[in-house]
């Protein structure tokens, strides 16, 4: 998972609402958004590592939520760090709060490649970034994260949070047209590109908010929709050709 956005709104009838792409490498194998045979949760599925890039699961009447992104600094990765992935179902099988599952989390995050994890337990919405340590209590309204810390203002980040902002007002917004937010496939011009150690053809590359190279790009874009009852995902899926699917599941 490589940006997501969100806008917040605690209390309200629409407490949580969730826009995100997953880039990953086309060969690499995954299943699409089901239910999980746990029962409890729906995402999809790396078929590779066993984890999951995004998902939702329930706590009695209280729907949890969390996604991942990995942090861009290619000199911290590690080829025999553990999976990431497996942070996200961890958190939505789990009994306890979001703020506890992270303060558990403390102690061995520094064995994973570098991260960012969002979550939300029904009440609180928590970010955490393994590269610092911190702990985010994310303030009510829009806000993002895409490869590095949260509400860093890339170019994608910004492009997106300033599309959500029309619809974040809605009391029922609908599901198809924040979709279409996540497929704005122009790069962004050279003079606004990070620097975060590739080559510029490889950050230009990276810096649509809808990625796709020959080997590389967006393989799942997804709203997520977290309301007072109950809760949604709507997923379209993608390869090097194009769109492969698309499902949409409730808990």
């Amino acid at each position: 998972m490589c940006l997501i956005a969100w806008n917040w709104q605690p209390g309200g009838a629409l407490p949580l609402l969730v826009l995100a792409n997953r880039d990953e490498f086309y060969a690499r194998p995954a299943l699409a958004l089901h239910a999980w045979p746990c029962g409890q949760v729906l995402a999809g599925k790396d078929a590779q590592a066993g984890g999951t890039w995004l998902g939702l699961g329930r706590q009695g009447s209280h729907a949890r939520f969390a996604a991942i992104t990995n942090f861009r600094e290619p000199a911290l990765g590690s080829k025999d760090a553990p999976t990431r992935g497996t942070l996200v179902p961890d958190f939505l099988q789990s009994g306890g709060s979001a703020a506890e599952f992270l303060e558990r989390l403390q102690a061995r995050a520094g064995a994973y490649n570098p991260f960012n994890l969002l979550l939300f337990d029904g009440t609180a919405l928590l970010g955490f970034e393994s590269h610092t340590g911190r702990t985010l209590a994310l303030a009510p309204g829009i806000g993002a994260v895409s490869n590095a810390g949260f509400n860093t203002p890339w170019p994608k980040l910004r492009r997106l949070t300033q599309a959500l902002h029309p619809h974040a007002s809605l009391p029922e917004p609908d599901p198809e047209q924040l979709l279409a937010l996540l497929d704005h496939r122009a790069p962004a011009p050279d003079a606004d590109l990070p620097a975060t150690g590739v080559p510029l053809e490889l950050e230009r590359a990276l810096s649509p908010v809808f990625i796709q190279t020959p080997d590389y790009g967006t393989r799942a874009s997804s709203v997520v929709l977290v309301r007072a009852q109950g809760a949604e995902i709507l997923e379209k899926t993608f390869d090097g050709q194009g769109a492969t699917g698309q499902r949409r599941l409730e808990i």
